[in-house]
């Protein structure tokens, strides 16, 4: 008997984490981050604004004990399982897929921790900066960074209003893209 509620408690978080991590990818997929503020349509351009919806997600939850945490760690393995099957649809080889992997969660600890000091000090500026530096560092201005940081700030705010208990039932709530069709 105990074992049937084990599995039906590791089923339930798995559906938890299945939701959370499709309201991240949806999110990150709005097309006005791509049509108006010319974040790439590329793989990588693609990644980039994944990693921004994980970070406000796991920014939200920093800090969270017992089940929360276990939740946050569950949705970044989910992450990162994703990368490595893009990698191989992309035609990445099985001895090539964990070098770009390490590569990958590199840059997303690195943005992790950039984006966390500029949301932390509220300087959109700087978060505009770090923004453009990653999604588009060919560019010397992208003026549409400042459009995303004001998005990122308000998305931080809307997460900081939800309970731990709607995040763990798996509910999200990003911030809306003023001008955009799609909605969470």
């Amino acid at each position: 008997m105990f074992q049937w509620l084990a599995g039906a408690r590791r089923r339930n978080r798995r559906s938890v984490v299945d939701a959370l991590y499709a309201q991240i990818v949806a999110a990150a997929r709005r097309p006005r981050f791509y049509s108006d503020w010319q974040a790439p349509d590329t793989p990588l351009g693609r990644f980039e604004m994944l990693s921004v919806h994980m970070f406000l997600f796991l920014h939200r939850l920093r800090g969270a004990e017992g089940a929360a945490r276990a939740v946050a760690q569950d949705v970044t393995d989910q992450f990162f399982h994703d990368v490595d099957h893009s990698l191989r649809e992309m035609g990445i080889g099985d001895l090539g897929v964990p070098k770009r992997i390490k590569k990958l969660a590199r840059m997303f600890y690195g943005r992790l921790a950039a984006y966390g000091e500029a949301v932390d000090a509220r300087d959109e500026a700087a978060l505009a900066e770090a923004l453009r530096r990653n999604i588009r560092p060919e560019t010397a201005e992208w003026n549409e960074a400042a459009d995303l940081a004001h998005y990122i700030l308000k998305a931080h705010d809307a997460l900081n209003g939800l309970d731990e208990e709607a995040l763990l039932t798996g509910r999200l709530s990003f911030a809306p893209v003023e001008g955009d069709d799609e909605s969470d």
